[in-house]
């Protein structure tokens, strides 16, 4: 049985990856981090088509709990699906900050930090131990790092930075047969930096070959890809996904 940890997986871009995955056989341990409910929701979404799912709390900018939750996730393991590995991490979890780049202040920089680049550092290292043979690594990164967008500075900086880390992944990782793959979405419906009203989706759908802005499940059909046989070639590349974003 395969089963993967998707940070960040209430909502989104994380809870379409959950679902899809569910559908496609794999065992989901989710995570929250102020929602409860919202993830019990995709629990239920999941249980409901013949899933097997999990939600566990995780503040991914909280280093210091993460051997606790190294432990959950195993229980959850041995409890829910008899069996002590992962086939899979998806490092999703993170929010926008829309702010010039003078008027970024230490506290705001740090917290775009923690979660956005050292969060993943970390996570990956507590759980590679978990992580079996052949498994699958995806880390969310963005378009900004493409595209110079005023006001997210911090943000693209460190999804940058997560871009230069997944390639170190898979050449330290690659002993054990491990592949890491980044995923780099561009306008996507989602509530990261507070959604979309119609005059700015209105602006995006303009800047994007296709018309449109993408929906979460465009960029989860990417990442559930990425984690399974059909993406056994791929390794330490980013791709982007969205829809031809200011080309």
């Amino acid at each position: 049985m395969s089963v993967i940890v998707i940070t960040g997986g209430s909502r989104g871009i994380g809870a379409s990856t959950a679902e899809l995955c569910a559908r496609q056989g794999h065992g989901v341990i989710l995570t929250y981090n102020r929602h409860p409910e919202a993830a019990q929701a995709v629990v239920q979404r999941i249980e409901a088509a013949g899933g097997k799912a999990v939600a566990l709390q995780l503040d991914v900018a909280n280093v210091s709990t993460f051997a606790a939750f190294h432990d959950a996730v195993l229980q959850a393991l041995h409890t829910t699906w008899g069996v002590n590995t992962l086939s899979g991490l998806v490092n999703n979890a993170g929010y926008g900050l829309f702010n010039p780049l003078q008027s970024v202040t230490e506290a705001q920089f740090d917290g775009l930090f923690n979660v956005h680049l050292k969060g993943p550092f970390f996570l990956t290292q507590t759980l590679l131990p978990l992580l079996e043979e052949h498994a699958s690594i995806v880390n969310l990164t963005s378009a900004t790092t493409r595209v110079a967008t005023a006001g997210v500075a911090p943000y693209a900086a460190f999804k940058g930075g997560l871009d230069v880390l997944t390639r170190y992944m898979a050449k330290e990782f690659g002993e054990r047969r491990i592949r890491a793959n980044a995923v780099s979405p561009g306008a996507i419906r989602t509530e990261l930096g507070g959604g979309l009203n119609d005059e700015f989706e209105a602006l995006l759908a303009g800047q994007t070959a296709l018309g449109r802005v993408g929906e979460p499940e465009d960029v989860a059909r990417v990442i559930a890809m990425l984690l399974s046989e059909d993406g056994r070639w791929i390794n330490a590349q980013t791709l982007e996904v969205a829809g031809g974003y200011i080309i």
